[in-house]
């Protein structure tokens, strides 16, 4: 890979690791895409995302289009030539023809999936949302439909049982960084096999609406779908107060109707199928409610 031209594509702390792994192995990265810095916090100051700044702590190009529908781009970036490769983590954007073109060997894609299961936009969260055993990380070329690609390498992990969400998406973007870093030393030597048929599932996007809770579901979905929703945009109810975050909740022993309150220290609510769910952690404002409850 030493001395290769490897342009890079990514937005998210996911393909921070990825980067760095090869800038690390010699790699002249002459540029870096990623998404125009964003409005965040309470203070909703402009933030850079987590590839930019891993970019500019190593002197690298970095140019942050919003859209990439003009073929003359490149030459805006000043790029007089074209890069061996563009490798593409978690961008944000999809690709146009003329940019799936303009490598010598064209552009390589790393997913958070097995594919052709999870195709689309947030595989780690629908992984966990289905009850997935193992998923895993697949390198494949890319071609014009989202995640159709052949593939060239996947390699598996399982999910523990009370994984999050948040806790999946760190051991994959390691697990990222390492395939893709064994792809681009196969490229040239290995082809590319099609993917399967069969098996072929879509994750769309998650919305802040995805994280509510119906106490109809089954004990063990609610617990899928809270550590899914971890750490955004969290597991919550509707309260008069507004929103209700859980932080975690377990199936438990327990009948009543859905949503029926069984017990509240601790706190323990009756699901669809009638197992209740016990909830380890709330926030403060629901404490408060409980101890007025009990009369303190």
């Amino acid at each position: 890979m030493k001395g290769r031209r490897i342009a890079f594509a990514g937005t998210p702390e996911f393909a921070v690791p990825t980067l760095e792994a090869i800038i690390a192995r010699g790699a002249h990265v002459p540029l870096v895409l990623t998404q125009p810095d964003r409005p965040a916090g309470r203070g909703r100051r402009m933030t850079p995302p987590p590839v930019k700044r891993a970019a500019e702590a190593h002197g690298l190009r970095v140019e942050q289009p919003v859209h990439l529908k003009d073929p003359a781009l490149p030459a805006a970036w000043g790029l007089d030539e074209p890069p061996d490769l563009l490798v593409v983590v978690a961008y944000g954007l999809l690709l146009p023809d003329w940019l799936l073109a303009w490598p010598r060997q064209g552009c390589v894609n790393v997913h958070a999936s097995l594919l052709p299961r999870w195709r689309g936009a947030a595989p780690i969260q629908w992984a966990i949302l289905a009850g997935d055993r193992v998923t895993g990380v697949c390198t494949q070329r890319m071609e014009e439909g989202l995640d159709t690609g052949p593939l060239y390498l996947c390699k598996e992990t399982p999910i523990d049982e009370r994984e999050t969400a948040g806790t999946l998406h760190d051991r994959l973007s390691v697990l990222a960084a390492e395939v893709a870093v064994e792809t681009l030393e196969l490229l040239g030597r290995v082809d590319p096999a099609p993917q399967p048929e069969e098996g072929v599932c879509w994750a769309p996007k998650i919305e802040k609406e995805d994280g509510r809770l119906d106490w109809s579901e089954p004990a063990d979905a609610l617990d899928r779908r809270v550590r899914a929703m971890t750490p955004w945009p969290g597991g919550f109810v509707p309260w008069d107060r507004g929103p209700l975050k859980l932080l975690e909740v377990r199936p438990t022993e327990g009948s009543g109707a859905p949503g029926e309150i069984l017990s509240l220290s601790p706190l323990v609510v009756a699901a669809g199928l009638y197992r209740p769910a016990e909830v380890r952690h709330y926030l403060g404002a629901l404490r408060g409610l409980l101890r007025r409850e009990h009369g303190a």
